[in-house]
Order: structure tokens, then C-alpha cells, then sequence
């Protein structure tokens, strides 16, 4: 008898891990254009916690205000929805317009959902996971066009999945808002983490110089993925001098910028130290506000330095397509912190938000079905409360 119902982790309205409920759904089947695709691990991103809390305003008039990633201007983040955006799986089922080779094949999906053809260009972004049902699930039905198949026999599923598009897309977007180039010394905040870390190995592809903000007892992992220089967070009184240090006094080109709040203004201070010697624009980045939301920014230095800044949420189809192809080439190193079952998704949450000493890339969800096959070689050796 063929299985008609899956267990998926269900989001059933804003707020904490209790609004998500590992239950018992059907099995969507795939529409016109679309895969059916088996999961076998899907990246965490802290977007998941932030759409589930509300933490996306928009209006300054109401900061406060629980609302949910909305640009589209409808509401598509509604409930219940299945979560996860970074997913890897094999075809199991195709449309009857779709070809029928790929069933069989394992691939990363890209997770946009793009309202617009042009390739270029993503205005209003959307993605699986929130204005469609994602990867915390065991199965979920994608456009064909949004399957990328990954045949690389030296990289498991759940690596796979590290290298997922919502950081490695988010980045990318970053470095080609801020025409990031060879030679261009470039500082990333928050870079231990998952667009962090995507960052300083994007860099490196480009010819680009990176200097990576984080904790010291990163410091070694990061140098081997290839920053030039690793700065502590430390006393924000003396950020500015110890970046100027690191770079030997030369101004940084461009800012990736994932904190926000106090940071931001240091930041640009960084790169406005000499304007003689640039050879463009003073540069940042923003596709997170980690630290905080609010910076006061005095507006006189932005315009009369002509510093340029460019909010970046989602990356583009093309954008897409280059990166996958980098994973083919394995031009871009998986960094997989740890795995949790998918039955334990509330505990990959807590550890998610409290991470600390250690911590470097990405978690990875991996459905109970398949956790022998590709999740339990990766998990924390000690459980964490």
C-alpha cells in the first residue's frame, strides 16, 4: 500500500518552539512543473526562528510589531506552514511535464520563489519554508527549474545542505551589491557563521582580500578557510583601531556588514580613513541586524564621504545558478557544525540561539527516516538541555 502521510515539523502561528508540532501530514504531490523530492537534510537558518517570532518590521511607526517577512504585499508566511529553506534530497516523483530522468537524483535546491523572470533581478522576495512549505519535512514538491543536481560523491547529504543557498545567495548578493573584486579588502562581520562563513570562501573565489570579525577562539578554523586576518569583537572603544591594525593601517574597501546596531557606524569609519587612496567607493553591505536593529547614523558623513549602502535580503536566479556550479567545481568548502533529527528540532532551536565557544557554520536537520544514513555520524557528541 503506497504511503500517503509523512511526519513533518508544523509551524501553527508566531511565537516560541511550542508553535511548532511534529506531527502527521499528507505527502503534497508535485503540480504542473514541479518534483516531488525525498528530503535527506535541510540547513537551519536563523531566518526560520525570526519569521516564527515575527521579528521582520517594516514600519517605523510600530517596531515593535510581530509581523512576518512581507514583501510581496500579501501575506504568504501563513499558517500552518512546514519551515526550512536549505534542502537536499533525491527525486522521487515528477509532474508529467517534467522529465522523467531526474527521478533518482540528488541535488540542492534553490529555495527563491521567484515572481519575477527576470534572472537579475529579485525585488520581492519570497522562499520555501515561508511562502511555501519547506524542509522540515520528508517530502516537499518544488519547480523542476529550482532542483540543482549535485552528483558530488565526495560530499554527503547534510554537507551538502551547509552549502545551502540562504547563506551562500544572501552573500553572494552582498559582494555583487558592493562590486566586490580582486584585491578589495573586504570585512565581515558575524563571520563564524552561516553567511560568514559563505563570505570569506566567496572572497577567496573572487580574488578578494577578507577580514573576519569574530570571536579569538575562532580564529584558527577561520584563517584555514581562508581570511586574511581574524579581529576580536572585544571593547567596541577600540574596534575601530584594531581592524586599521589588521589591515595595516589601509582602509577597508568594503564592509559585509550581518550585526548592525553600534557596529555599522564603526564600520564605516573603516573605510574613510584615507579617501586620496581609494579607487572606488566606500562600500557596506546589510543583510542582518544581529546586534541591533536601530543605528543612529549621522547622515552628513555618508553623503559627503559618498559612502554607499545596500540592504540585501535574497539573491538572484543567476546569482543561484553561479553558485552551484561553484559547488560542482567544489570551489566552496562545507562547514557543517552539527545535525539534529528532526523530531528534535525544538532542541536544535535552543542550541541554535545559545551557541557560543565551538560553534562554526551551519545545523542541519535530517528527517528520523533517514537520520542513520545521513545524519548520526554528524551529531553533538554530548547532548545539550
Amino acid at each position: 500500500m503506497q504511503k500517503n502521510t509523512m511526519k513533518a515539523m508544523v509551524l501553527i502561528g508566531h511565537g516560541g518552539i511550542d508553535k511548532l508540532v511534529y506531527k502527521d501530514v499528507g505527502i503534497p504531490t508535485p503540480k504542473k512543473g514541479e518534483v516531488l523530492i525525498k528530503v535527506t537534510a535541510t540547513a537551519k537558518n536563523n531566518t526560520d526562528r525570526k519569521a516564527r517570532e515575527g521579528l521582520y518590521p517594516v514600519d517605523d511607526n510600530n517596531k515593535e510589531e510581530v509581523t512576518s517577512f512581507n514583501m510581496t504585499g500579501d501575506n504568504t508566511f501563513t499558517f500552518p506552514r512546514i519551515q526550512g529553506a536549505d534542502i537536499v534530497g533525491t527525486v522521487e516523483k515528477v509532474a508529467d511535464d517534467v522529465d522523467k530522468s531526474l527521478i533518482g537524483q540528488r541535488g540542492l535546491i534553490d529555495f527563491n520563489i521567484y515572481l519575477s523572470q527576470n534572472p537579475d533581478l529579485n525585488l520581492i522576495p519570497d522562499y520555501y519554508g515561508h511562502g511555501k512549505d519547506g524542509g522540515y519535512a520528508e517530502y516537499v514538491a518544488i519547480p523542476s527549474e529550482n532542483f540543482y543536481a549535485m552528483p558530488n560523491k565526495d560530499i554527503d547529504d547534510a554537507q551538502l545542505a551547509s552549502l545551502g543557498m540562504c547563506s551562500y545567495q544572501t552573500g553572494f548578493r552582498m559582494l555583487n551589491a558592493s562590486r566586490v573584486k580582486k584585491g578589495d579588502k573586504v570585512l565581515i562581520s558575524g563571520a563564524s557563521g552561516g553567511v560568514g562563513t559563505a563570505l570569506i570562501q566567496m572572497c577567496k573565489v573572487l580574488g578578494a582580500i577578507p577580514y573576519a570579525l569574530s570571536s579569538k577562539d575562532k580564529e584558527e578554523e577561520l584563517l584555514a578557510l581562508g581570511a586574511k586576518k581574524v579581529i576580536d569583537r572585544g571593547e567596541l572603544s577600540t574596534l575601530k583601531q584594531r581592524i586599521l591594525e589588521a589591515t595595516e593601517g589601509q582602509n577597508i574597501d568594503a564592509v559585509m556588514d550581518l550585526v548592525g546596531g553600534e557596529y555599522t557606524n564603526i564600520f564605516i569609519d573603516t573605510m574613510i580613513v584615507d579617501m586620496k587612496i581609494r579607487d572606488d567607493y566606500p562600500r557596506l553591505s546589510i543583510a542582518g541586524a544581529s546586534s541591533q536593529n536601530i543605528t543612529e547614523v549621522l547622515w552628513s558623513k555618508i553623503y559627503l564621504y559618498q559612502v554607499e549602502i545596500h540592504g540585501v535580503s535574497h539573491g538572484t536566479k543567476n546569482e543561484a545558478k553561479q553558485l552551484m556550479q561553484w559547488i560542482k567545481e567544489e570551489k566552496l568548502k562545507p562547514i557543517l557544525h552539527a545535525t539534529f533529527k528532526l523530531s528534535n528540532l525544538h532542541e536544535a532551536e535552543k542550541y541554535f540561539v545559545s551557541r557560543g565557544k565551538g560553534y562554526l557554520g551551519k545545523i542541519v536537520i535530517v528527517p528520523d527516516s533517514q537520520w542513520k544514513e545521513h545524519g548520526e555520524k554528524y551529531s553533538l557528541k554530548v547532548e545539550h538541555e
